[in-house]
């Protein structure tokens, strides 16, 4: 049974991350009590969690395995994420931890609490910043290699300073992300999440219908079941594939949040599982009509490959579909991200202060800082996408596998099964591994 002085810890403990009564609302200027967070709209918020850029690789990563192993890769890959998130869930209950970082704390210390912290800072940064990057190549065009890729307004409206990356980028900013961004619940989220994977929904019906139109004209080719090894350098290039898919899940940094805000907090595994099983549909679907779509010529970002004539009646109409649907969910995740990067953030550099959400100065502060910071950096740096994919393919592994699993061995309560064991020390090597060769790939493609 537990002390009066225990539950009011726990209480201390909850309110770091959100208000807990109604009075408290209140005056964290919420206004009027909101009604407690939905069973869909959770799922809508987590399911835009996963749902990124790493979709458009899918269908590159199936060209490199093969339909069947790259098919099973993304399934696999599901289930053990769905593992790593039921692991953060069950520690978090016997220390009635409210955060990743308190399961993280309970295990090693203020130490592991700051590391966490840290490399959700360095994962969401990153991935805010090349969410920019791709509304504005989406949008705006994009020079490689000293060839320019027009965007949707420059073919549109053609090329004006009003049409450029910077003032596009700018105006939605200021339209759409800083009101978004100025929610103190990630519930508030759950529409324009909908609407997020709405898009994305969008997307992949274009992919399937162009998939679908070609096939029956014939016009597609029977595509690879399995890889083709021919020799070293191949077989290490499927290892390439690992990183792409193993971490393509990452939503832990999320998954407190959005278990604090439920009316019962007993259905999180259950929204995990609904989310996750959503999103392996999602990614399959896309990962092989994708690649029966393009076969031997899929580039690494699929959305490069809607830039051509796809060799169907109104192209240009379905390639605009796919961009607008893309960029448009893209956008739409940016407040989703940002959310647990700003509550890291705070509690990184003001751990003993009170609740982000009742002090509207700091709030604030973080917010338009996040915002300054990825939007320079989309502006003035974009081959900084060159850099977050050697943070991602280490601090991703870390959030999603390294770190549920070393929690698992460390067993701060004495709750773990054998078979948590196992299955923990399993996902630190295949975490480890797509991590070194991740690195090696992106390492060698540089200096090539």
């Amino acid at each position: 049974m537990s002390t009066p002085q225990s539950e009011h810890q726990l209480v201390d403990e909850r309110t770091l991350l959100l208000p807990t009564s109604q009075n408290e609302e209140a005056e964290a200027g919420f206004g009027k009590p909101s009604r407690r967070a939905s069973f869909h709209g959770s799922v809508f918020n987590l399911s835009c969690t996963v749902i990124g850029s790493g979709i458009m690789s899918l269908p590159a990563t199936l060209n490199i395995l093969g339909l069947i192993p790259g098919v099973a890769l993304i399934i696999i890959a599901a289930f053990l994420t769905e593992a790593s998130i039921d692991f953060l869930l069950r520690f978090s209950k016997p220390g009635s931890a409210f955060s990743y970082g308190d399961v993280m704390g309970e295990a090693f210390g203020k130490v592991g609490k700051v590391l966490l912290q840290s490399c959700v800072i360095i994962n969401n940064i990153g991935s805010l910043t090349v969410y920019m990057i791709i509304i504005e190549d989406v949008l705006s065009g994009s020079t490689s290699n000293g060839v320019h890729h027009a965007g949707i307004l420059e073919e549109s409206l053609g090329v004006h300073w009003w049409t450029g990356r910077a003032f596009v980028l700018i105006v939605l900013t200021v339209v759409v992300i800083v009101p978004l961004i100025c929610f103190k619940r990630i519930d508030s989220l759950r529409f324009t999440s909908a609407l997020s994977i709405t898009l994305a929904v969008v997307f992949l019906v274009a992919v399937i219908v162009i998939t679908v139109y070609k096939l029956i004209l014939g016009s597609i080719e029977a595509p690879a079941l399995f890889p083709s090894v021919t020799g070293l350098t191949s077989f290490l290039n499927l290892f390439t594939a690992f990183p792409v898919v193993v971490f393509a899940y990452v939503c832990h940094y999320n998954v407190h949040s959005i278990q604090n805000e439920l009316e019962d907090s007993r259905r999180m595994p259950a929204i995990v599982q609904t989310t996750v099983a959503l999103c392996a549909f999602v990614y399959v679907m896309t990962g092989v009509f994708g690649f029966l779509l393009f076969g031997e010529s899929t580039l690494s970002d699929l959305l490069s490959n809607f830039d051509t004539d796809l060799g169907i009646p109104y192209s240009s109409v379905f390639n605009d579909i796919v961009r607008i649907s893309y960029a448009g969910h893209i956008l739409l995740v940016y407040p989703i991200i940002l959310f647990p990067l700003r509550l890291n953030l705070d509690g990184l550099l003001f751990p003993s202060a009170r609740p982000l959400a009742s002090d509207n100065v700091r709030f604030s502060l973080f917010s338009s800082g996040i915002i300054i910071i990825t939007l320079l950096g989309a502006i003035f740096i974009p081959s900084i996408w060159v850099a977050f994919e050697f943070t991602g393919a280490t601090v991703g592994a870390l959030l999603a596998f390294i770190f549920p699993a070393c929690i698992v061995l460390k067993d701060p309560h004495g709750i773990a099964w054998k078979k948590d064991k196992i299955l923990s020390v399993f996902m630190i090597i295949v975490a480890v591994v797509s991590s070194v060769v991740a690195i090696y790939s992106d390492a060698y493609s540089l200096l090539t």
